[in-house]
């Protein structure tokens, strides 16, 4: 285990030197192990302050270079102290970034907020485009039962592949800056402008 390696592994996941060296000696100083050691640590820590209050924070914003399309984005977090450090700033913008730059772009913060009845909606869609194939009921069923949980993995912004790290998800981000900070973070809310983009 050397020195080297612990660095690479803080850099890539920004845990302490203790959590690293623990998380090489698990995996046998495999680096991707290591990782992957740490991201279910950091989502374990991070389920358990999900349940904390979150009153401070802060409103970040994002326009696109030219103009054409503009995010507001409220993250929230415990404390004043928190909301006023450089990389609880950095993630706010990452994420107004992130509702920017996704295509499609995110509709709700989480899968929860999804309505029942668009689920059902698209549901039919899938189902009826599968059953032009003539496959078996089951199968049809599956492939919409596929199709439906990209679908949500698309609009939902905490489901959504990092654009910066696409092997993470914004909820595995969240969860990062969670361990890292101590403190419960959360999205709220978020608004997304393009411009001559109507409503609804």
């Amino acid at each position: 285990m050397g020195v080297n390696t612990i660095k690479t592994l803080r850099e890539k996941t920004g845990a302490g030197i203790l959590d690293c060296k623990k998380a090489l000696e698990e995996s046998g100083d495999d680096l991707e192990k290591a990782v992957d050691f740490l991201r279910r640590k950091g989502l374990a820590s991070a389920t358990k302050k999900s349940g904390r209050a979150t009153e401070q924070g802060s409103v970040g914003s994002y326009i696109h270079s030219n103009g054409s399309i503009g995010v507001l984005i409220e993250i929230n977090c415990e404390t004043d102290f928190v909301a006023r450090n450089p990389e609880f700033q950095e993630l706010v913008k990452d994420l107004a970034m992130q509702v920017a730059g996704s295509s499609p772009p995110p509709r709700y913060v989480q899968a929860e907020e999804v309505p029942e009845a668009l689920i059902a909606k698209e549901s039919e869609i899938y189902k009826a485009q599968a059953a032009e194939s003539k496959k078996p009921a089951a199968v049809i069923e599956k492939i919409a039962e596929g199709k439906v949980k990209k679908f949500i993995q698309e609009i939902c912004l905490l489901e959504q592949a990092f654009i910066k790290d696409p092997n993470i998800t914004i909820k595995e981000l969240i969860a990062q800056k969670i361990a890292k900070t101590g403190e419960n973070i959360k999205v709220r809310r978020f608004t997304r402008y393009r411009l001559g983009e109507s409503e609804g």
